[in-house]
């Protein structure tokens, strides 16, 4: 995780200096902490995932019109914002587009055959922002990078000559990919395969367009090994062909924000809007955004009857996160130092609908000590309140850590609090996790993640509504109460989850390695 800095966490003003009367209103009388209750009570039973499901259905019907997907830059995102745009501002709120230019990418082909000693064919997904190979691709040996800690990540790795013309085997781990595929370049390799260290596909970015050196790809760990074992043999010669589309284009961030409300206390929810160009991106990630957008509504609606928040509220719906966090890395770099103090927290909903789900909660306090430490002061706070939720309700959860990807990683980085819920990506489903939340032990918590498949059948309900749940208690209470923030947490020892969280893979210092 980019060096992620402790801020302290000024004491929360709770009740804001005088404002329009629409904006004060329901502020400066009464008691903070019971208006808050009374607030997330409503939210939580206001809030559906039934009425969420309505934006999944409109989502999908937006991919089916525009070549099956809603991708950053393409017409399907274009329509998306537009919809999330016109339903919040019809509900009251303030809105605007955050416009911000980024590389837009499409695979055209993503290939590997092992050709000899023993033919078959390997998935391979194409790393966005890679290098491509020619059209029909390059047949060459593979040379297997020596296993260690930092795999591929020093020249050292390389013998000299070994690689020249070859395509470099390399594991997952120690550094960034972009690193691995440039260290693998120098080298003289043709191109890199990129073996993963966990379970599960490997979908990864090298991060930025100017990074590619090499055509890039990653398969599977068992992939991987095998190959490395087929490599210690003998030569082994493969077909491989990457080729990826790229062109600048402009995208937007929706964002909205409530009319009235403390802007110096400013309580912000985020989700991505945009899907990978594989399929609809339904689970991945319209589901978070329409758990916004349901909340949303509903609070909305609690603010017409006169019940305005003391603290400002915003949601934002972020572009080009599958590309590697753009547009909420664009719109945190945007922000003044005023700004991000004026930033309370920030609480992220990404993947929350997962068939084969788990509930995972952001290890604020890094209790679980897995991968990286824990988040910015208040973080743990954040994780405290929203397990707290879920233990009244009698859902079992699970910590999971902060692995830098997905949209808290800009904010984090910063010092801005941080928290929130996701229900699995990739990642496969423990024993342990099957008797805890049902579901299919040794099988991944999204099957369709990141594929054509993830449409509105790939989609669990029960996961949905327990997640919008938790943001509708989470928006209630901290529209009017932030007093939690600075109140200690005991660290306990638990154990939980790496993590899987949703976006693609870049392996930049701020990702678990």
């Amino acid at each position: 995780m980019a060096a992620i800095a402790a801020v302290a966490l000024a004491t929360p003003l709770l009740l804001a200096s005088a404002g329009t009367a629409t904006a004060d209103r329901g502020r400066g009388h009464g008691n903070p902490a019971k208006d808050a209750a009374k607030l997330a009570r409503e939210l939580v039973e206001e809030s559906s995932a039934k009425g969420a499901y309505r934006h999944l259905q409109k989502f999908q019907a937006i991919a089916d019109a525009h070549d099956g997907h809603r991708a950053a830059g393409s017409p399907g995102h274009d329509a998306s914002a537009k919809y999330v745009y016109e339903y919040l501002k019809k509900a009251g709120y303030k809105v605007s587009y955050d416009a911000f230019e980024f590389v837009y990418t499409e695979t055209l082909a993503e290939r590997l055959a092992v050709v000899t000693p023993t033919p078959r064919t390997i998935d391979i997904q194409a790393m966005t922002y890679t290098k491509s190979t020619p059209v029909g691709g390059i047949k060459a040996a593979v040379a297997a990078v020596p296993v260690d800690t930092t795999t591929g990540c020093e020249p050292e790795d390389y013998a000299s000559g070994t690689f020249t013309g070859k395509i470099a085997l390399i594991k997952r781990g120690g550094c960034p990919f972009a690193q691995k595929q440039a260290a693998a370049a120098d080298a003289g390799a043709s191109g890199a395969i990129i073996y993963n260290n966990t379970e599960g596909v490997l979908s990864g970015t090298i991060g930025d367009p100017a990074a590619g050196r090499i055509p890039t790809g990653g398969i599977t760990l068992a992939e991987g090994e095998a190959l490395a074992a087929e490599v210690a043999k003998g030569e082994v010669t493969v077909d491989f062909e990457i080729r990826e589309f790229q062109e600048t284009r402009t995208t937007n961030n929706v964002i909205a924000e409530t009319r009235g409300g403390n802007a110096d206390n400013t309580v912000m929810l985020g989700a991505h809007l945009d899907s990978v160009t594989a399929g609809p991106g339904i689970n991945d990630n319209a589901s978070g955004s329409a758990g916004l957008l349901e909340v949303a509504k509903q609070l909305a609606d609690e603010t017409r009857h006169g019940k305005q928040p003391r603290n400002k509220v915003k949601f934002a719906f972020w572009s080009a996160e599958e590309n590697g966090l753009i547009g909420s890395e664009k719109y945190v770099e945007k922000l003044t130092e005023e700004q991000r103090k004026d930033i309370r927290l920030y609480l992220n909903f990404d993947m929350i609908a997962s068939p084969n789900y788990g509930l995972f909660v952001y290890d604020g306090d890094d209790s679980d000590k897995e991968g990286e430490g824990p988040g910015p002061e208040g973080s743990a706070q954040l994780e405290r309140d929203i397990n707290e939720f879920l233990d009244r309700r009698g859902a079992p959860h699970e910590g999971t850590d902060f692995t830098g990807r997905s949209d808290y990683g800009p904010f984090i980085a910063v010092g801005i609090p941080s928290g929130g819920t996701f229900t699995g990506a990739e990642g496969i489903k423990t024993p342990e996790q099957a008797a805890k939340f049902g579901g299919e032990a040794g099988v991944a918590y999204d099957p369709c993640y990141h594929a054509a498949c993830d449409d509105l059948s790939n989609i669990s309900m029960k996961a949905l509504g327990i997640n919008i749940d938790v943001i509708a208690n989470a928006v209630g209470t901290y529209a009017h109460d932030l007093s939690s923030l600075t109140k200690p947490v005991t660290s306990v020892p638990t154990e939980g989850d790496a993590g899987s969280g949703g976006g693609l893979h870049e392996d930049h210092d701020r990702v678990s390695e």
